[in-house]
């Protein structure tokens, strides 16, 4: 597993790629944090990381799908992905490599925001007031969140060998999965405690509860098992050009 990670790794910055996403996340994050009137820190009665931790999903449902797009559908195009599974490698390893590799890339994207934190920091009226627990609970959640769209990106990736119909794939699957069930659960079939069940389906339920700084077992266990069901369906999905 770790050749393959330090693969995939030396991929994304032997060549554009990891420059390109971790510069755009971080011009996306920095217009909004600081630039955008609507949203800027800047133009608020008081500091908060609100604004990052509530816009960085929307950018991680285009980002995500555009850094996982290429993981197998280009290996298949390309026809290298016999190589790789005929090495001394399991299935399992394969998959874990590029998954660890792919959530490494968005967590180093995520790791020069932590100047957003220290800026935010000195800016309030009373220089340190913020919940420091309670954004280390958020930055927990965004890594969890980020886990799971890159499962859900690589299983769309072993499914074609085209990395566009990838990547749309996978932004289509996130964005479902992430938003979906919050509309679905408004609908009028459900009422009573249905609602909040439908509404516990979808990722933007539980990352809105860790968004809080309330890091909960189920919470946990919802986005664990999410995304170890992703990396299922892609072992699985690899197995098949074995059948």
């Amino acid at each position: 597993m770790l050749a393959i990670f330090n693969k995939e790794i030396n991929a994304f910055f032997s060549s554009l790629i990891g420059y390109i996403v971790i510069g755009i996340f971080l011009v996306l994050m920095g217009l909004v944090m600081w630039v955008f009137p609507d949203y800027s820190v800047l133009d608020g009665n008081y500091a908060s990381m609100d604004t990052l931790f509530s816009m960085a999903p929307l950018v991680f449902l285009f980002l995500i799908p555009a850094v996982t797009m290429r993981t197998f559908a280009e290996e298949t195009q390309a026809g290298t992905i016999e190589l790789l599974v005929t090495r001394p490698v399991s299935d399992w390893q394969i998959v874990g490599g590029k998954f660890l590799a792919c959530l490494a890339l968005v967590v180093f994207a995520l790791l020069p925001t932590v100047l957003y934190y220290i800026t935010v920091y000195q800016l309030g009226a009373t220089p340190g007031n913020l919940d420091s627990g309670g954004i280390l609970g958020s930055y927990i959640g965004l890594v969890f969140l980020a886990a799971a769209f890159v499962s859900i990106g690589i299983f769309a990736s072993s499914l074609t060998n085209n990395q566009i119909v990838a990547f749309l794939l996978a932004a289509f699957l996130c964005f479902f999965i992430f938003m979906a069930f919050d509309y679905l659960s408004r609908l009028p079939i459900f009422f009573g405690k249905t609602d909040d069940l439908v509404q516990a389906f979808g990722i933007q339920y539980h990352y809105n509860s860790m968004s809080r700084g309330v890091l909960d077992t189920r919470d946990l266990v919802y986005f664990l098992s999410l995304s170890a069901v992703f990396l299922a369906a892609t072992v699985l999905s690899l197995g098949r050009r074995r059948w």
